[in-house]
Parts: structure tokens; C-alpha cells; sequence
């Protein structure tokens, strides 16, 4: 089988391009694969971060790709379809995470599969957490260009099924992260990062955005005794003034500590290995790439439940729940983590299950969904 993978790649960073890399390469023993990639993928004006690109020295995430798509210039839509036509692919696989790209990747998808391919889209959300006027539109003239599609949350699934009540849809469980490397030991994390060694370090990881709930766990954390630490590594991809506001308010705000910035690849395993546990507070969400770096290294969640966070959680037994916006909620289970000792029993839990959910095992199941889609 040949199949054309068009979505973002290095040197493009951030959850979608690590996680693409990561399919792509699980792909590759399985079948004949060439990644087409955006030449430009946000116009600068409508990025809210620092940058687009994955630091060079993130070497793990490279792969060749051709990088022919511009999100903005029609043309480019048209050279893309022609470029992904001269593979002669059996499958054209996209990724779909947000209606700004419905024009681009609608059209080339539309242009591929009239030559004949089958087309399926990893589609990572459907409503996107920021509504903007024409969403459905856009998504819907998408999901019009697809035989078939991928979830990696039952949450996302529904979504799609509300749009086109007659789709087929391969759900799988996000896969775990294994690019980041080993686990390091804890005390020499807290020491690169200038932690407390005794303190119980709970960990914010990611970009800062509205409905991601810092704010709930800022509150929280204002609830909790002196042996908490607060760690929040992650760029802000709005203004910060409002959480720098809730910081000056917290009665611990000695005790939080901000990395309000990119975090490499190279960086990541220090913060997960320094942590004790990762609290994702989310007022909103689909599947988050977070919870699966979190299991990678071992290392417990607590999730607000939205979307699918529950689910994958329960899957792994990693983790607590709670109702989201609610930072009391939020502070108890917090409190109960540590007064019961649970990171060893959950960490045990996330090795046992883990096995199961491999970018390999995914790779299988697409090519077999794929394979049930022939027009």
C-alpha cells in the first residue's frame, strides 16, 4: 500500500507535528509513505506564540517530507493535489485539528480522491474549543471529501457523528509519546530546575490558553498547605495579565512557579520526572496530548471530566477526576492524592496498561479501516 501523509511536520512544533512524526514512523514498516507538509501553516498575524518551529536541535522529530501546502494561497492547493497525485497513493491520510484549515485540506482531499485514492482524516477535533462565525460551515465541506475517519477520543467521535450521522469512523485511544526519551531521576530533575527537593510538585504542562482552567487551579493551589509547589511550563497563547493578577492574590504565591515559555523536546522529560503529578484542570476538551506524555513517563494525572480525559484516565487507571471549575473539587482530590500515597499505585497502574497503546498498534488498525474503505 502507498499511502500520502499530508499534515504538519518538523520543522513545525507542538502536539500535532510530534504526534504525526510519530504515526508517520509506525506507518513506515507497514507500507510505502511519503509526508507532504505545509509550507506555511498559520500566517504570522493569526499565531498567537513566540514561534511555529521545533528548536533544531529536536532532532528525534525529523523525517523527509515536502513541504508544497500554503493554508492561505488557493494555488498552492491545487500543487499540493498534483504533487500527492505523482506518489499514486492507495490512501491520502490528513489531519484535521481546527476549521482554519477546512478550505486547504478540504480542497486537496477533494482533488486526490477523485483520482481515485481513499481518503481518511485523523480528525482531533471537531468543534473547536475557541468558536468562531462559519465553523460548521468549514467542517462540514471537510467532512464532505473523506471516505472514513480516525478519533482518538470517543468524545471527538460523537462530535463527528453529530456533523455526518452516517460515517465511518475507526476510534483508538491516543497513543503514548516514546520520542521524549527515559524517565530521569527525580532529584536531579528538581535540581536542573530549580525546584524544592521535599516539596509535592504538581505540574501544569502546556500552552496556556482560556479553556485550558489555570485559573481553577491557581485557585485551588491557593487552598492548599506549605508543602505544595506549583509548576506552570508552558507558552501563553493569551494575555497573561489575568493570571499574573491570580498569582498576586494567591496566598501560596511564593510557591508558584512559572516557565511561561516553549518547552522544547530535549526539555520535556525533566519536567515530567520532577513532578509528582500533572493536574490538568480543562473547562473544555477533546483528547489531550498532555495526559499521554504524562503516561509515558509514569506519571499520574488529575483531569477535569470533559471530553474524553475521563475515559483515558480510566483506561490507564492513572488518575483522578474531578467536575471542571471547580478549584474546591479540585483541591480535595489534590489533598487526597498525596494523603493516600496514590502515585505508586497509579504509576504501577500506567506501566501495567500502557502496553496496549502504541503509535504500532494504531498504525495496524488504520491500515486494516483503511483497507474496509475501497469505493
Amino acid at each position: 500500500m502507498k499511502i500520502a501523509f499530508l499534515a504538519p511536520f518538523y520543522p513545525y512544533r507542538g502536539g500535532i507535528a510530534q504526534s504525526s512524526t510519530a504515526l508517520y514512523k509506525a506507518l513506515e514498516s507497514l507500507a510505502e509513505v511519503k509526508a507532504f507538509n505545509f509550507s506555511l501553516q498559520y500566517p504570522s498575524l493569526l499565531f498567537p506564540g513566540s514561534s511555529q518551529f521545533e528548536n533544531a536541535k529536536d532532532s528525534n522529530l525529523k523525517i523527509d517530507s515536502v513541504r508544497c501546502l500554503n493554508s492561505i494561497n488557493p494555488l498552492s492547493y491545487f500543487t499540493t493535489a498534483n504533487k500527492i497525485q505523482g506518489f499514486q497513493p492507495d490512501l491520502l491520510l490528513t489531519r484535521y485539528w481546527m476549521p482554519f484549515f477546512a478550505p486547504s485540506l478540504g480542497l486537496v482531499s477533494k482533488l486526490v480522491r477523485k483520482k481515485g485514492a481513499r481518503v481518511i482524516s485523523i480528525t482531533d477535533n471537531i468543534i473547536p474549543h475557541e468558536h468562531r462565525m462559519g465553523d460548521q460551515v468549514l467542517t462540514s465541506f471537510f467532512l464532505k471529501q473523506n471516505d472514513g475517519f480516525v478519533t482518538l477520543s470517543e468524545a471527538v467521535k460523537r462530535d463527528l457523528l453529530q456533523f455526518r450521522p452516517n460515517a465511518k469512523v475507526l476510534f483508538h485511544p491516543h497513543p503514548l509519546y516514546s520520542h521524549f526519551g527515559k524517565k530521569q531521576e527525580k532529584a536531579q530533575a528538581r535540581k536542573l530546575l530549580q525546584l524544592p527537593k521535599e516539596r509535592k510538585i504538581i505540574l501544569f504542562f502546556g500552552l496556556i490558553r482560556a479553556y485550558k482552567g489555570l485559573d481553577t487551579l491557581l485557585e485551588a493551589f491557593g487552598k492548599l498547605d506549605a508543602s505544595y509547589h506549583l509548576l506552570v511550563a508552558g507558552e501563553a497563547y493569551e494575555d497573561m495579565e489575568k493570571y499574573q493578577a491570580l498569582i498576586a492574590q494567591n496566598p501560596n504565591r511564593d510557591r508558584v512557579q512559572m516557565h511561561n515559555h516553549y518547552i522544547a523536546e530535549s526539555e520535556v522529560p525533566n519536567y515530567f520526572s520532577a513532578a509528582d503529578v500533572c493536574v490538568l484542570p480543562y473547562k473544555t476538551a477533546t483528547q489531550s496530548g498532555v495526559t499521554a506524555i504524562s503516561f509515558h513517563f509514569d506519571l499520574p494525572v488529575i483531569v477535569t471530566d470533559v471530553g474524553g480525559l475521563k475515559q483515558m484516565v480510566g483506561e490507564f487507571e492513572g488518575g483522578g477526576v474531578v467536575p471542571p471549575e471547580n478549584p474546591d473539587q479540585l483541591a480535595k482530590r489534590i489533598q487526597e492524592y498525596f494523603h493516600h500515597n496514590q502515585q505508586e499505585q497509579y504509576s504501577q497502574a500506567i506501566q501495567k496498561n500502557k502496553k496496549t497503546y502504541s503509535w504500532e498498534h494504531l498504525a495496524v488498525e488504520l491500515i486494516r479501516f483503511s483497507e474496509g474503505q475501497a469505493r
